[in-house]
């Protein structure tokens, strides 16, 4: 099972939520779960975690078909009990592409590995990210209910499965426009709370999921 959380503009929170999602499957899967960071390198500091040693994806995707499968493994560091992170890595000259966007999909779907993966593709302005996100099993849509960001959404080259809205005060938009706009459902509300932005400030995401991101993202696992 590859979950991909991606958004079609900055700022949409999809590291938050992916790391939330990966942190609640890894609640209940017994092999454990792995994230892997292809956004560009935020999800050690939404975890709390100190800033990762080189390589990371970005190098296993510079290095193509020079390296075995396998060796995505070895980049796993331990993020949290029964969740695994592949780190995003110092990014290079040339950013990953949409052919490694496919490359790494593939690889995850035929390794024998019996753990779901989430990956944070973060916004669909790259080609890596755009071919993650079309890849995956649960294509997961992160946005606010936003015109601007809906727009961009309804002309995305990639159809999500579902959308992750991520409420805010004072917007006129719900849940039914963006259903109706898109043609996909709303798999999970996430309200505007001020406990998440402290627990990802202060790095404690990992020791105590908020009740405000856990609820929303079970229905989604």
């Amino acid at each position: 099972m590859l979950f991909s959380c991606w958004s079609v503009k900055g700022g949409s929170g999809t590291s938050v939520v992916a790391a939330s999602l990966a942190l609640v499957l890894a609640s209940s899967a017994p092999a454990g779960v792995l994230l892997l960071d292809a956004g560009g390198g935020d999800l050690p500091a939404v975890l709390g975690l100190p800033e990762p040693p080189a390589p990371g994806l970005a190098q296993w995707c510079e290095a193509g078909d020079e390296v075995p499968p396998g060796a995505l493994g070895r980049l796993e560091l331990d993020a949290a009990p029964g969740l695994r992170l592949v780190p995003y890595g110092i990014p290079e000259r040339v950013p990953p592409t949409a052919a490694d966007g496919h490359r790494l999909a593939v690889t995850l779907a035929l390794a024998d590995d019996p753990r779901p993966a989430v990956v944070d593709c973060g916004s669909t302005e790259s080609p890596f990210a755009t071919a993650l996100a079309g890849a995956a099993t649960t294509s997961l849509l992160v946005l606010r209910p936003c015109y601007l960001a809906l727009r961009r959404a309804v002309a995305a080259p990639v159809r999500p499965s579902g959308v992750v809205l991520v409420e805010e005060p004072g917007r006129s938009l719900d849940g039914a426009d963006v259903e109706a706009a898109l043609g996909v459902p709303v798999r999970a509300t996430i309200p505007w709370h001020q406990g998440v932005a402290r627990a990802v400030d202060a790095g404690l995401l990992t020791r105590g999921l908020p009740r405000a991101l856990a609820r929303p993202l079970r229905a989604v696992a």
